[in-house]
Order: structure tokens, then sequence, then C-alpha cells
């Protein structure tokens, strides 16, 4: 534990100097381990576990465009990310660990106390285990606080999900070189600064009860609108998705262009498929190879916030990504990366985008810039932000948008599969630092 975030900061300095890291680019052709199947070009491993790479078709989307194609990361096991929680002299702390992937763009992260897909933690690569595992798929071992599984980013995972899960522990227990336990409180510090909490350690936190958590009275209040009346809308539009997917081969994906080196966009926009060689000595293998998802701008993803009767109301979305699993999930007003869309129409940019970037600073809740899942992804990076909008912003909203407190999102999120990861990042951000 630590008294100040200042010794926090030096903990994670040291962390970083004790450990030797390297990620090198690499031509996909030369990753060691992977290979491209010669009739489709997917890449797969040669033990064929961990993840492939496909390319996919996709058409009837209500999105901004109605039809592409795109490579997609396929992951269909589900991964463990758990954090552990303890209370020291009455106060809540999680047990999280300084953790480098290769995607990140500082090298060491926060993660949570465990965050391992099956094939890590059933040690297909054949290293070490993965510590404190047993903890969270040995019932019995403590008092859950949570546990859902949930989808991961539907614009680049087919179908991926992993289980998030929140663990209360009264004994204590041994604390490793890169782990540490951190209050909520500092927690809620920590998140504001950039890429410094990763991805997985912020779904997980979004379980953690209202009460808990440092700005939790945003999650109370008397919502415009039941409970029921929110899933009801949900459920209409899932049941109206007419978005069909067909897997076509990677070679022949349709506006990609594959070379040795990388695979890419024909117009150098969304993202590119690089390679990579790790080292990393204390992950559980010291060094391997992989493929990588590398997006090629930064992104946004927002809150519209407003006061309905004194009450703060979040402005969300049904949405349909590439890969969903389940089709339509909840969004936030705004996902997109922006660059994305540079060529389209300006009838054709996500709606409310506007009014999340030109907010004024006095309307801004939180404005923090956060990585992505550096496992899978290269510098993968969006904006995090809420706005609060006045009182005269029409309460009226276009069908596919729905007004929902905070309170319910975090209700519905503890049964899984109902809100997309990037709403859940957003509950976090406001139940820490709003």
């Amino acid at each position: 534990m630590f008294t100040d975030l200042a010794d926090f900061h030096q903990w994670l300095a040291q962390r970083h100097e004790a450990n030797e890291y390297r990620v090198t680019p690499a031509p996909l052709n030369r990753l060691d381990g992977w290979a491209a199947d010669p009739v489709t070009g997917d890449l797969h491993h040669s033990s064929g576990r961990f993840f492939a790479v496909h390319g996919l078709d996709v058409t009837g989307s209500q999105r901004e465009v109605g039809h592409w194609q795109q490579p997609i990361i396929n992951q269909p096991e589900h991964g463990v990310l758990g954090i552990l929680v303890k209370e020291f002299d009455g106060v809540p702390h999680c047990l999280l660990q300084a953790k480098m992937e290769p995607g990140n763009v500082n090298t060491l992260q926060l993660s949570p106390t465990v965050q391992a897909t099956r094939s890590n933690y059933t040690r297909v690569h054949r290293g070490r285990a993965v510590p404190y595992l047993e903890l969270f798929i040995a019932r019995g071992r403590g008092r859950p606080l949570a546990d859902a599984l949930q989808s991961e980013q539907g614009s680049w995972f087919l179908a991926k999900r992993n289980r998030n899960v929140i663990i209360r522990i009264d004994d204590d227990i041994p604390v490793l070189d890169d782990f540490c336990w951190l209050s909520l409180d500092q927690i809620g510090h920590l998140l504001k600064v950039h890429d410094l909490v990763n991805m997985d350690t912020r779904t997980v936190l979004s379980h953690l009860p209202d009460a808990l958590l440092p700005a939790g009275d945003r999650f109370r209040g008397t919502p415009a609108h039941p409970l029921p009346e929110l899933l009801n809308w949900l459920t209409h539009h899932k049941t109206m998705d007419r978005t069909v997917r067909r897997a076509v081969p990677l070679a022949k994906t349709e506006g990609w262009r594959m070379t040795d080196e990388e695979l890419r966009h024909e117009h150098d926009r969304y993202f590119r498929v690089i390679g990579v060689d790790v080292q990393a000595q204390n992950r559980e293998v010291a060094s391997w190879s992989q493929p990588m998802l590398a997006p090629c701008g930064e992104g946004v993803i927002a809150f519209v916030v407003r006061r309905i009767d004194g009450v703060p109301h979040v402005l969300v979305q049904a949405r349909a990504e590439a890969g969903t699993p389940d089709g339509v999930e909840i969004a936030p007003t705004v996902q997109c990366s922006p660059g994305n869309y540079a060529h389209l129409a300006t009838g054709l940019r996500p709606r409310y985008l506007d009014t999340v970037l030109s907010a004024p600073p006095r309307r801004i809740l939180f404005d923090v810039v956060h990585s992505e899942e550096g496992g899978r992804f290269y510098h993968a990076r969006n904006r995090y932000r809420a706005v609060e909008v006045p009182d005269d912003f029409r309460v009226d909203v276009p069908d596919g948008f729905h007004w929902a407190t905070p309170g319910q999102l975090a209700q519905v999120n503890h049964y899984g599969g109902l809100l997309n990861v990037e709403v859940r990042n957003l509950l976090t951000c406001m139940g820490f630092i709003a």
C-alpha cells in the first residue's frame, strides 16, 4: 500500500527499471509460430490456439455505411479479467499489477489482478502459471462482488467475450513484485492520468457497487424512464437489427491490401494489421511474436450528460458492430474515430460528435486519453469524455438513442452482454472521476 501517489509513481518507475522489455516491428510473413493460410490468407498460430485474423463482410447495418469488409480478430475462447478487493483499516483496496503489453504506448499500465486468455492460463505457451488465478476460477475462495460475461471491442473482435469478476477476500495473501494494493480513491486519481489504468481494469471496475465508488452519487436518483422502458427500447433494436456477417478470405477482403510486411486499407484509413516480436522477462513466457491491429488515428468515446428533473442522465445509443456477439448493445452517445469519416458527406458524420468536441471547458466533466487492450491492439488510444449540456438541450432524441441514468446502466451491467465495453469504460470514469 502507498501512503501517497508519489510513492506509487516511484514504485511504478522501479518496476519498469527492474525488467527488460522490447517490442520490435516484424513482417507478417516472418512471425515465429504464425503463418498465412495458403488459400485464404487468414493468419493462424501453429498451435491452433490464441487467436486468428480473418476477413469479414458486413451488410444490412444501420450504421453510417451499410456495407463494408474488414479484417477482424477471431478469439473465441473466454478470458478472465479479475480484481481482488480487500479492506485495510476499513478502506477497500484493489490488487492491481504493473503489466507490460506489446501494444501499450508506455510499456507498463495498471492491469487487473488477473488478465489472461484461456490459452494463457491453460499454458498453451508452456510458460509460467498466472499468479492468483486460482482465486477466480476456484469457487469458495472469497466473496464474489460481481461476475459477468462481457463483450470486447466489437469493431475489432469477432464475438469476443471475457469474464469480468471481482472477488472480495479477507485472508492475507502474498503480494508479488509487480503487484500493489491501491485504494479506490487512489485509483480515481490515477484514472485522470493518460494511458495509465488499462482497459481491462476499467471494464472490471465498472462492476463495483455504486456505494463503493468515489463519485457514486451520480448513480443515484429517479430516472426519467423506468428500467423496463430502457430494456424494451434495447430489445426492440435487437430484434429489428438486420446486420448480416459473413466470413471472407483475408487475402480477398475488399479494400484491403496484403503485403509481406502488413495488411492495410487502400486509402490508409481505419487500421493496419502489423507484426511484432516481443521480449518481456517477467511475463509467463519471455519472448514471442504475434500480429496486432494498429488503428490509424485516435478515437472519441463520449457521453452527453443532461440533468432531467435534477438527476444526471446520459444519452446512449443502440449500436451493432461488425463483431458484436449479440448484435445490438448499449453504446455511448459518441463512439468513433473521426478521421474514418473525413471522406464522407457532412450528414454522415456521427450524430452528436460536434456537441462533444466543441463543448466549453466548464461543461466537460472529465476528459482523459486511455489506451485500449494492449495485448491485441498496437498504440490504440481513445479520448474518453463526458459533456454536461444545458437544460435547453432537447430531451426528445432520435429513435436509436435513449436517456438513462448511470445507476440504470450499472444495474443492467451486472448481468453481462447488454453494455458494450466503451460504455463500461465511461461508467468507470463517471463513478471515479466525474
